[in-house]
């Protein structure tokens, strides 16, 4: 087998993975859990993420019809009291609906099923989810594209500036070409439908999605640049490494985040604060 056709199959399955781990380990992705009540073993997957103008449905496989349950829930890191309602039942299903929040808003929330006047909480601690504007198809689509392959041709260029082969530094502009339109491009879009911000990393913000592509870019463009008059393989495995590790981070990390006191949406780790 071809050198080059075993780079390109490393470096699809290692993009694959990044990008299946960094969606997982984000703050937006559902989070699981597993109860035992009498005989039933109930299993949820609660959002953390929501977009669009309507509440956030809540459902749950419950199919004894003797379990009730009750959402929990409060406006994130306010005083506010907690709300409780009664989940309503929709054949095996128990529904909630989570009211909806402006753009960055965030709610905390439990669910508690109850059956013969005992009590089974179904997560221990409160899941927060995160509510958004609707960001339509056509630009997120080309947006995931874009960014995936920018993973994926960062990869093979670093991988064939180790082996020295001639191509790694056209597979370094288009890395730039394609990390620029879905990082630059079509991301703030992304950012202006969800959150009212084209932009909210340096030095508008501390965003840490937006700042870990620019960071990223920084690197990618010396490389390309201080390659074209002289080879520098070194520079470009440096860049296709920065870029791999910034991949790692979990998505949605330290995003966009309202301030239910102030009105105004924080970024970054100042939202920590």
């Amino acid at each position: 087998m071809k050198k080059q056709t075993v780079i390109w199959i490393i470096a699809v399955v290692v993009t694959i993975t990044s990008v299946t781990y960094q969606r997982m380990t984000g703050p937006s992705y559902p989070v699981t859990h597993t109860i035992e009540i009498s005989d039933y073993t109930i299993a949820s997957s609660l959002p953390r993420s929501h977009g669009g103008e309507s509440d956030r449905e809540i459902r749950i496989e419950v199919p004894d019809t003797e379990i009730r349950g009750q959402l929990i829930f409060k406006r994130y890191k306010t005083p506010d009291p907690y709300d409780t309602i009664l989940m309503a039942r929709q054949d095996a299903e128990l529904i909630g609906y989570l009211p909806h929040q402006p753009p960055a808003g965030k709610l905390e929330y439990w669910i508690v099923l109850i059956k013969d006047n005992t009590s089974y909480p179904l997560n221990n601690t409160p899941v927060v989810i995160r509510f958004k504007g609707s960001v339509p198809a056509w630009v997120l689509i080309p947006h995931i594209l874009f960014i995936f392959t920018a993973g994926l041709l960062s990869l093979v260029a670093g991988l064939y500036a180790i082996f020295r082969l001639g191509k790694y530094k056209l597979y370094g502009i288009l890395t730039v070409i394609f990390l620029f339109v879905g990082g630059f491009v079509l991301g703030p879009v992304i950012q202006k439908y969800a959150f009212g911000a084209f932009w909210t990393g340096f030095p508008f913000g501390q965003d840490l999605t937006d700042n870990k592509v620019l960071f990223a870019m920084f690197f990618w463009i010396l490389a390309v640049a201080l390659n074209f008059r002289k080879d520098r393989p070194n520079l470009t495995l440096i860049a296709s490494i920065v870029l791999f590790l910034v991949n790692m981070i979990p998505h949605s990390m330290f995003g966009s985040e309202l301030d239910y006191e102030s009105g105004e949406v924080l970024t970054g780790m100042i939202h920590l604060f």
